[in-house]
């Protein structure tokens, strides 16, 4: 409890400067390195382990299926709309676009993983395709991490046109928005060396390249929301059909992001010994979605920490962690036959 409930805290917390961006350069190298031992590990998997052959086909299977182009396009076109669609949100159209963008990335980013989850699991344990996989040199617990990384990278190339469309119509339509309202588009950005040489910070002014920086970090964090919502996902696939499935992910989904008014109530309702329970069960069982929110950030223009991403990062791999150990559970006294 103790470390989820500090990254919702530290989200309340507003960034000084306000529109301004700074990033220290440790700040990108340590991203960079990341980024690189990222890659170099799933490259190693993918092609020299019997779980990266089965993350390959899972991997095509999920471009593959009519679900993901049809997501793809129902997602670029609510984009698309939303960009000259007026919301009435008196002067603030860009943060409406912004929150409404992300929010479309994450509902079909979620809907493709519960699907691709459901057929590649449940169905072929149904189908008996799972004993024919197992009847080879592959272990159950192979087959549920093969299962979920194929999952994820197919959910990556999900996103990555989305990302492409999302910042260059967040580019366009912050330019739109300042044309419609007689204020100059600026484009400037400025190196600062700091005297002394201990610091350098890149400075964008707040302009639409910086509101384009700004949701980038949210994206991180949508791609980690799905990654949780899909490893739960697969716990459920080991033992329960698609329908199911989608309904205990919804489920998940609206408790998951009630967390925090859970944990209130739990204080306020001590005397209610069920209710404290109850509220208190759910939220260390479940995921607290509402850490990967960057809602409370657009509003206030301002961009999330690399601490707080960190923090995110690492809980979500926690809770992800958890949840394949129990799919393991859950799948190794499965009946296939």
């Amino acid at each position: 409890m103790a470390l989820p409930q500090s990254i919702f805290l530290l989200a309340q917390q507003p960034i000084p400067g306000g529109g301004a961006i700074h990033f220290a350069p440790w700040q990108f190298y340590l991203c960079a390195a990341l980024t690189l031992f990222g890659l170099f590990l799933l490259f190693a998997i993918n092609w020299f382990t019997k779980t990266g052959v089965l993350a390959r086909a899972t991997c095509k299977e999920s471009i593959r299926q009519p679900m993901f182009f049809s997501l793809m396009g129902v997602s670029i076109l609510i984009m698309l709309v939303n960009t000259w669609v007026p919301f009435f949100s008196m002067g603030e159209d860009t943060k409406m676009f912004l929150d409404c963008g992300l929010a479309t990335i994450l509902i079909c980013s979620i809907l493709l993983a519960i699907w691709t989850s459901s057929m590649s699991i449940a169905d072929e344990i149904e189908g008996k395709t799972a004993m024919t996989l197992l009847s080879k040199p592959l272990t159950r617990r192979q087959f549920i991490v093969g299962k979920y990384l194929g999952l994820l990278q197919g959910i990556v190339i999900f996103m990555l046109p989305l990302i492409v469309v999302f910042c260059f119509l967040t580019y366009y339509k912050v330019g739109y928005d300042m044309k419609e309202a007689g204020k100059p588009a600026l484009d400037a950005f400025v190196w600062i060396d700091m005297s002394g040489g201990t610091k350098q910070y890149l400075w964008f002014e707040p302009t639409r390249l910086a509101t384009v920086l700004q949701i980038l970090p949210g994206l991180l964090l949508i791609f980690l929301e799905v990654a949780v919502l899909a490893s739960i996902s697969v716990v459920v696939s080991t033992r329960l059909p698609m329908v199911v499935n989608f309904s205990v992910m919804f489920a998940v989904f609206v408790i998951g992001h009630l967390t925090p008014v859970l944990v209130q109530s739990s204080v306020q309702h001590e005397e209610l010994e069920f209710v404290s329970f109850v509220a208190r069960l759910f939220a260390t069982v479940l995921p607290q979605l509402d850490a990967f929110n960057m809602s409370a950030y657009i509003v206030t223009g301002s961009v999330v920490p690399p601490v707080y991403l960190g923090l995110t990062a690492l809980y979500g791999f926690a809770y992800c962690t958890a949840a394949i150990l129990l799919a393991f559970i859950l799948f190794e006294d499965r009946d296939l036959a």
